[in-house]
């Protein structure tokens, strides 16, 4: 069986993008992980599925499938990147169009510089959207925001929780460079408090409008960016008033900007999306 693919990536967040608009798409997990492995397939931190909507007003579905195999429910650079693909291949000439995600429509849409914005909804900080289980943690307030606390090393991390339709806990720290990112971001994924697991951002604030990023991801492990965790980081350092709306945050892959105007409204993600090249591969 031959699978015919895009790869692309949004700021070094990279995919295997594969079009199933004329045929069912029912590859199982240990086939999206092959596709995935960077050694004995094609590479990728997820594999994207472009299909039909049957939705009134909605131009396609969007899947998302981590290199685990496991589907997931949202990706902020894939949907820039899906969107991108859509646009370069002529399946629409619409330069916005309206797409259906496991949690909810998005809406991205091609700039007049190249780069895609898309708008991801509106975020969740309730412990039952991540699902999250704070019982027996340490818990503070910061300007009437919750903090919570995990162990790690005999040193305690505070972090904060979001839902960008998939699950974040962002921890803002002094300096990137100190921060065990792989050893704790894996510790934390896989923490009891998260049932579903996390996804796990690490925010270095530079200024109101400037940070870095670092981010481990839930069933693919650290990536150069992730989209939703920009998100989620930055409704974070907001609502906690260390930052001012729009931020850019540099991620290990490039630089992407989020604009949020507050608690109930939409968080806007803006940054390259690119078609590295199509091939295909046999299974």
């Amino acid at each position: 069986m031959k699978i015919k693919f895009s790869k692309m990536h949004g700021a070094g967040n990279d995919f295997v993008v594969i079009d199933s608009l004329k045929e069912e798409f029912n590859l199982p997990a240990q086939t999206i992980r092959f596709l995935a492995d960077r050694h004995f397939g094609v590479g990728a931190d997820q594999v994207l599925v472009i299909e039909k909507s049957k939705l009134p007003g909605v131009d396609f579905k969007y899947r998302i499938f981590n290199a685990d195999g496991g589907e997931v429910e949202q990706c902020g650079n894939g949907a820039r990147c899906f969107a991108k693909y859509i646009w370069e291949k002529g399946l629409s000439t619409k330069k916005k169009i309206r797409v259906e995600t496991l949690k909810g429509i998005i809406e991205p849409e091609i700039l007049s510089d190249g780069t895609v914005k898309v708008m991801m909804n509106i975020p969740s900080f309730e412990p039952q959207d991540l699902p999250f289980n704070p019982k027996g943690l340490p818990e503070r307030e910061i300007n009437g925001e919750k903090q919570w606390a995990i162990s790690y090393g005999n040193e305690l991390y505070w972090f904060s929780i979001s839902s960008i339709g998939n699950p974040h806990a962002t921890i803002i720290v002094d300096d990137l460079s100190k921060v065990p990112v792989k050893e704790l971001g894996a510790f934390i994924e896989n923490h009891p408090a998260f049932p579903s697991r996390v996804n796990v951002g690490f925010l270095e604030i530079r200024d109101p409008h400037h940070g870095a990023i670092e981010v481990w991801e839930r069933g693919t492990g650290q990536t150069l960016a992730c989209g939703t965790a920009n998100c989620a980081a930055a409704t974070i350092a907001i609502k906690l008033g260390k930052m001012e709306s729009p931020v850019t945050f540099d991620n290990l892959g490039g630089a992407l900007t989020l604009d949020w105007e507050g608690e109930g409204m939409n968080i806007f993600l803006q940054g390259p999306a690119v078609r590295v090249f199509d091939s295909e591969i046999k299974v």
